[in-house]
Protein backbone atom coordinates (compact mmCIF):
# COMPACT_ATOMS: atom_id res chain seq x y z
CA UNK A 1 0.00 0.00 0.00
CA UNK A 2 1.13 3.69 -0.71
CA UNK A 3 -0.35 6.92 0.49
CA UNK A 4 -2.61 8.95 -2.32
CA UNK A 5 -0.76 11.71 -3.38
CA UNK A 6 -3.28 12.19 -6.05
CA UNK A 7 -3.57 16.15 -6.75
CA UNK A 8 -6.98 16.60 -6.54
CA UNK A 9 -9.45 16.51 -3.58
CA UNK A 10 -8.28 15.81 0.38
CA UNK A 11 -6.94 13.00 1.18
CA UNK A 12 -8.76 10.44 3.25
CA UNK A 13 -12.11 12.31 2.66
CA UNK A 14 -14.68 11.66 -1.01
CA UNK A 15 -14.59 13.89 -3.56
CA UNK A 16 -17.27 16.17 -3.64
CA UNK A 17 -18.69 17.91 -6.36
CA UNK A 18 -16.12 20.57 -6.76
CA UNK A 19 -13.48 17.50 -6.76
CA UNK A 20 -15.33 15.84 -10.00
CA UNK A 21 -15.33 19.06 -11.58
CA UNK A 22 -12.19 19.73 -11.00
CA UNK A 23 -10.69 16.13 -12.41
CA UNK A 24 -13.14 16.68 -15.34
CA UNK A 25 -11.26 20.24 -16.15
CA UNK A 26 -8.20 18.22 -16.20
CA UNK A 27 -8.88 16.00 -19.29
CA UNK A 28 -8.41 16.28 -23.42
CA UNK A 29 -9.61 15.20 -26.20
CA UNK A 30 -6.70 13.02 -27.36
CA UNK A 31 -7.79 11.37 -30.56
CA UNK A 32 -11.16 11.17 -32.55
CA UNK A 33 -14.03 8.69 -31.85
CA UNK A 34 -15.99 9.74 -34.88
CA UNK A 35 -12.66 9.22 -37.40
CA UNK A 36 -11.12 6.50 -35.62
CA UNK A 37 -13.99 4.05 -34.53
CA UNK A 38 -17.70 5.57 -36.07
CA UNK A 39 -15.98 5.57 -39.65
CA UNK A 40 -15.22 2.15 -38.88
CA UNK A 41 -18.65 1.09 -37.65
CA UNK A 42 -20.49 2.51 -41.27
CA UNK A 43 -17.89 0.60 -43.49
CA UNK A 44 -19.55 -2.32 -41.94
CA UNK A 45 -22.92 -1.32 -42.96
CA UNK A 46 -23.09 -3.73 -46.49
CA UNK A 47 -22.83 -6.39 -44.73
CA UNK A 48 -24.84 -6.19 -41.19
CA UNK A 49 -27.18 -3.31 -39.57
CA UNK A 50 -26.22 -1.29 -38.08
CA UNK A 51 -28.58 0.65 -35.08
CA UNK A 52 -27.83 3.86 -33.26
CA UNK A 53 -29.02 2.84 -29.57
CA UNK A 54 -28.91 6.13 -27.87
CA UNK A 55 -26.18 8.62 -27.53
CA UNK A 56 -24.61 10.68 -24.68
CA UNK A 57 -26.42 13.32 -23.38
CA UNK A 58 -23.03 14.99 -22.43
CA UNK A 59 -22.61 15.76 -26.22
CA UNK A 60 -25.10 13.81 -28.52
CA UNK A 61 -24.44 14.93 -31.94
CA UNK A 62 -20.50 14.19 -31.05
CA UNK A 63 -21.19 10.69 -29.05
CA UNK A 64 -23.78 8.47 -30.68
CA UNK A 65 -24.18 5.56 -29.70
CA UNK A 66 -24.02 2.03 -32.23
CA UNK A 67 -25.12 -1.35 -32.23
CA UNK A 68 -23.62 -3.74 -35.22
CA UNK A 69 -26.06 -6.10 -35.58
CA UNK A 70 -27.01 -9.80 -38.04
CA UNK A 71 -28.88 -8.57 -41.00
CA UNK A 72 -29.51 -12.34 -41.28
CA UNK A 73 -31.25 -12.49 -37.76
CA UNK A 74 -32.99 -15.81 -36.80
CA UNK A 75 -35.06 -17.21 -33.99
CA UNK A 76 -33.74 -20.31 -34.43
CA UNK A 77 -29.81 -19.00 -33.65
CA UNK A 78 -28.06 -18.18 -30.63
CA UNK A 79 -27.95 -14.37 -29.62
CA UNK A 80 -24.43 -13.51 -28.58
CA UNK A 81 -23.26 -10.11 -27.48
CA UNK A 82 -19.70 -8.73 -27.83
CA UNK A 83 -18.72 -5.35 -26.44
CA UNK A 84 -15.71 -3.45 -26.04
CA UNK A 85 -14.61 0.20 -24.84
CA UNK A 86 -16.61 -0.03 -21.63
CA UNK A 87 -13.34 1.48 -20.39
CA UNK A 88 -12.90 3.53 -23.57
CA UNK A 89 -8.76 4.05 -22.93
CA UNK A 90 -8.66 0.31 -23.19
CA UNK A 91 -7.83 0.33 -27.03
CA UNK A 92 -7.65 -3.09 -28.41
CA UNK A 93 -11.22 -3.85 -27.33
CA UNK A 94 -12.45 -1.08 -29.24
CA UNK A 95 -11.06 -1.99 -32.28
CA UNK A 96 -10.86 -6.17 -31.56
CA UNK A 97 -14.69 -6.01 -31.63
CA UNK A 98 -14.30 -4.26 -35.22
CA UNK A 99 -12.14 -6.30 -36.66
CA UNK A 100 -13.76 -9.43 -35.60
CA UNK A 101 -16.58 -8.01 -37.14
CA UNK A 102 -14.74 -6.99 -40.72
CA UNK A 103 -12.93 -10.48 -40.95
CA UNK A 104 -14.91 -12.98 -39.51
CA UNK A 105 -18.56 -11.55 -38.60
CA UNK A 106 -19.99 -12.78 -41.76
CA UNK A 107 -18.90 -15.93 -40.92
CA UNK A 108 -20.27 -16.60 -37.58
CA UNK A 109 -23.45 -15.27 -38.29
CA UNK A 110 -23.95 -18.60 -40.24
CA UNK A 111 -23.84 -19.90 -36.81
CA UNK A 112 -25.52 -17.19 -34.34
CA UNK A 113 -26.90 -14.13 -34.07
CA UNK A 114 -24.59 -11.28 -33.69
CA UNK A 115 -24.78 -8.12 -31.44
CA UNK A 116 -21.85 -5.96 -30.95
CA UNK A 117 -21.48 -2.92 -29.16
CA UNK A 118 -17.58 -1.80 -30.11
CA UNK A 119 -17.35 1.72 -28.26
CA UNK A 120 -19.53 1.96 -24.91
CA UNK A 121 -17.92 4.80 -23.84
CA UNK A 122 -16.82 6.81 -26.95
CA UNK A 123 -15.93 9.77 -24.30
CA UNK A 124 -13.64 7.86 -22.37
CA UNK A 125 -12.39 6.61 -25.92
CA UNK A 126 -11.37 10.29 -27.07
CA UNK A 127 -10.15 11.56 -23.39
CA UNK A 128 -8.60 7.83 -23.07
CA UNK A 129 -9.99 7.45 -19.59
CA UNK A 130 -11.67 4.80 -17.54
CA UNK A 131 -14.22 7.03 -16.12
CA UNK A 132 -16.88 8.95 -17.57
CA UNK A 133 -17.29 12.74 -17.55
CA UNK A 134 -19.06 12.22 -13.96
CA UNK A 135 -15.75 10.85 -12.76
CA UNK A 136 -17.92 7.22 -12.71
CA UNK A 137 -16.40 3.74 -13.93
CA UNK A 138 -19.34 2.25 -16.19
CA UNK A 139 -17.81 -0.93 -15.23
CA UNK A 140 -18.89 -1.45 -11.92
CA UNK A 141 -22.53 0.74 -13.18
CA UNK A 142 -24.57 -2.04 -15.06
CA UNK A 143 -27.33 -1.77 -13.06
CA UNK A 144 -30.41 -0.83 -13.00
CA UNK A 145 -31.34 2.24 -12.64
CA UNK A 146 -27.37 2.60 -13.37
CA UNK A 147 -25.64 6.26 -12.62
CA UNK A 148 -23.56 5.83 -16.04
CA UNK A 149 -25.73 6.82 -18.92
CA UNK A 150 -22.96 4.33 -21.29
CA UNK A 151 -24.17 1.60 -18.62
CA UNK A 152 -27.71 2.72 -18.59
CA UNK A 153 -27.76 2.84 -22.94
CA UNK A 154 -26.80 -0.80 -23.53
CA UNK A 155 -28.74 -2.16 -20.53
CA UNK A 156 -31.86 -0.49 -21.60
CA UNK A 157 -31.36 -1.50 -25.18
CA UNK A 158 -30.94 -4.69 -24.82
CA UNK A 159 -34.21 -4.92 -22.31
CA UNK A 160 -36.32 -2.91 -24.54
CA UNK A 161 -35.45 -5.60 -27.61
CA UNK A 162 -35.77 -8.81 -25.24
CA UNK A 163 -33.09 -10.19 -26.39
CA UNK A 164 -32.17 -13.50 -24.68
CA UNK A 165 -28.36 -14.20 -24.40
CA UNK A 166 -26.40 -17.24 -24.67
CA UNK A 167 -23.31 -15.66 -24.24
CA UNK A 168 -21.83 -12.07 -23.54
CA UNK A 169 -17.71 -11.32 -24.48
CA UNK A 170 -16.53 -8.31 -23.05
CA UNK A 171 -13.52 -7.14 -24.27
CA UNK A 172 -11.01 -5.22 -21.98
CA UNK A 173 -7.09 -4.19 -21.25
CA UNK A 174 -5.20 -4.24 -18.38
CA UNK A 175 -2.65 -1.10 -18.18
CA UNK A 176 0.36 -0.11 -16.55
CA UNK A 177 -1.58 3.35 -16.33
CA UNK A 178 -3.46 1.31 -13.71
CA UNK A 179 -1.34 2.05 -11.31
CA UNK A 180 0.58 5.20 -12.81
CA UNK A 181 -2.99 7.43 -12.93
CA UNK A 182 -6.27 5.45 -12.51
CA UNK A 183 -5.89 3.13 -9.15
CA UNK A 184 -4.58 6.34 -7.48
CA UNK A 185 -7.49 8.39 -8.66
CA UNK A 186 -9.81 6.02 -7.48
CA UNK A 187 -8.73 5.98 -3.73
CA UNK A 188 -8.33 9.83 -4.41
CA UNK A 189 -12.27 9.87 -5.41
CA UNK A 190 -13.50 7.71 -2.37
CA UNK A 191 -11.54 8.95 0.24
CA UNK A 192 -9.57 5.19 0.41
CA UNK A 193 -5.77 4.71 0.49
CA UNK A 194 -4.17 3.50 -2.52
CA UNK A 195 -3.42 -0.21 -3.14
CA UNK A 196 -1.98 -0.86 -6.53
CA UNK A 197 -1.75 -4.18 -8.04
CA UNK A 198 0.39 -5.99 -9.94
CA UNK A 199 0.23 -5.82 -13.66
CA UNK A 200 0.04 -9.23 -15.64
CA UNK A 201 2.06 -9.68 -18.27
CA UNK A 202 0.17 -11.34 -20.68
CA UNK A 203 -3.31 -11.71 -21.84
CA UNK A 204 -6.00 -13.52 -18.77
CA UNK A 205 -9.75 -13.82 -18.36
CA UNK A 206 -11.92 -12.91 -15.50
CA UNK A 207 -15.11 -15.36 -15.61
CA UNK A 208 -18.40 -14.66 -13.17
CA UNK A 209 -17.82 -16.31 -10.32
CA UNK A 210 -21.67 -17.45 -9.82
CA UNK A 211 -21.52 -19.35 -13.30
CA UNK A 212 -18.00 -19.65 -14.57
CA UNK A 213 -17.86 -22.09 -17.17
CA UNK A 214 -14.09 -23.37 -16.63
CA UNK A 215 -14.21 -25.08 -19.65
CA UNK A 216 -15.71 -22.07 -21.68
CA UNK A 217 -12.74 -19.98 -20.72
CA UNK A 218 -10.37 -22.57 -21.33
CA UNK A 219 -11.05 -22.85 -24.52
CA UNK A 220 -10.84 -19.08 -25.26
CA UNK A 221 -7.13 -19.43 -23.58
CA UNK A 222 -6.37 -22.36 -25.44
CA UNK A 223 -7.34 -20.23 -28.51
CA UNK A 224 -5.34 -17.24 -27.76
CA UNK A 225 -2.31 -18.81 -26.40
CA UNK A 226 -2.16 -19.02 -30.17
CA UNK A 227 -0.87 -15.86 -30.57
CA UNK A 228 0.35 -13.93 -27.56
CA UNK A 229 1.44 -15.02 -24.30
CA UNK A 230 -0.93 -16.00 -21.38
CA UNK A 231 0.04 -14.06 -18.19
CA UNK A 232 1.61 -15.71 -15.60
CA UNK A 233 0.18 -15.86 -11.67
CA UNK A 234 2.22 -13.90 -9.45
CA UNK A 235 3.89 -15.24 -6.27
CA UNK A 236 0.75 -15.46 -4.32
CA UNK A 237 -0.77 -17.28 -7.68
CA UNK A 238 -3.20 -14.37 -7.93
CA UNK A 239 -3.24 -12.23 -10.84
CA UNK A 240 -4.48 -8.64 -10.18
CA UNK A 241 -4.89 -10.15 -6.43
CA UNK A 242 -7.31 -12.56 -6.81
CA UNK A 243 -6.70 -16.03 -6.61
CA UNK A 244 -6.22 -18.21 -10.04
CA UNK A 245 -8.68 -20.15 -11.11
CA UNK A 246 -7.31 -22.04 -13.99
CA UNK A 247 -4.38 -21.08 -16.22
CA UNK A 248 -4.80 -17.28 -17.01
CA UNK A 249 -8.28 -17.16 -15.39
CA UNK A 250 -9.68 -15.16 -12.02
CA UNK A 251 -13.04 -15.20 -11.03
CA UNK A 252 -15.13 -12.02 -9.82
CA UNK A 253 -18.93 -11.40 -8.20
CA UNK A 254 -19.66 -10.16 -11.87
CA UNK A 255 -22.98 -8.86 -11.17
CA UNK A 256 -23.03 -7.97 -7.37
CA UNK A 257 -19.83 -5.99 -8.98
CA UNK A 258 -21.85 -4.19 -11.75
CA UNK A 259 -19.76 -5.21 -14.27
CA UNK A 260 -20.57 -5.21 -18.43
CA UNK A 261 -20.56 -8.97 -17.96
CA UNK A 262 -22.40 -9.35 -15.09
CA UNK A 263 -26.09 -7.41 -16.11
CA UNK A 264 -27.35 -10.27 -18.85
CA UNK A 265 -28.73 -13.66 -17.61
CA UNK A 266 -26.40 -15.34 -20.55
CA UNK A 267 -25.00 -18.08 -19.58
CA UNK A 268 -21.17 -18.22 -21.00
CA UNK A 269 -19.50 -14.79 -20.42
CA UNK A 270 -16.33 -13.37 -19.72
CA UNK A 271 -14.04 -10.18 -19.44
CA UNK A 272 -11.07 -10.24 -21.75
CA UNK A 273 -7.73 -8.58 -20.65
CA UNK A 274 -5.18 -7.88 -22.65
CA UNK A 275 -1.63 -6.00 -21.47
CA UNK A 276 -0.66 -3.44 -24.38
CA UNK A 277 2.54 -2.36 -22.27
CA UNK A 278 4.16 -5.46 -22.35
CA UNK A 279 7.84 -5.31 -24.57
CA UNK A 280 6.35 -8.11 -26.36
CA UNK A 281 3.20 -6.32 -27.30
CA UNK A 282 2.14 -4.33 -30.42
CA UNK A 283 -1.55 -2.76 -30.95
CA UNK A 284 -1.82 -4.77 -33.62
CA UNK A 285 -1.32 -8.10 -31.60
CA UNK A 286 -3.54 -6.92 -29.12
CA UNK A 287 -6.22 -6.53 -31.41
CA UNK A 288 -5.53 -9.88 -32.73
CA UNK A 289 -5.28 -11.40 -28.90
CA UNK A 290 -9.09 -10.06 -28.66
CA UNK A 291 -10.46 -11.56 -32.17
CA UNK A 292 -9.01 -14.66 -31.24
CA UNK A 293 -10.39 -14.87 -28.16
CA UNK A 294 -13.82 -14.35 -29.69
CA UNK A 295 -12.68 -16.92 -32.43
CA UNK A 296 -12.49 -19.35 -29.20
CA UNK A 297 -15.32 -18.38 -27.49
CA UNK A 298 -18.07 -19.04 -30.42
CA UNK A 299 -16.11 -22.24 -31.74
CA UNK A 300 -16.41 -23.50 -28.45
CA UNK A 301 -20.05 -23.17 -28.46
CA UNK A 302 -20.48 -24.50 -31.29
CA UNK A 303 -19.38 -27.70 -29.71
CA UNK A 304 -22.57 -27.68 -27.35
Amino acid sequence: MSENNYPIGTQGTPWNDKDKQCWFNQQTIKRSYQSQVVTLINELDNDFEVVKYGALSFDPTRYPLFIIKSKEWSSNKPNILITGGVHGYETSGVHGALHFMKTLGIKYEKEFNLLVAPCISPWGYETINRWNPAAIDPNRSFYSPSPAPESAALINYIKAHNIPLLAHIDLHETTDTDNSEFRPALAARDGKVNSNWNIPDGFYLVADSNKPEPQFQKAIIDTVVKVTQIAPSDENNQLIGVPLEQHGVINYAARNLGLCMGFTDAQYVTTTEVYPDSPTATEELCITAQVAAIKGALDHLLTK
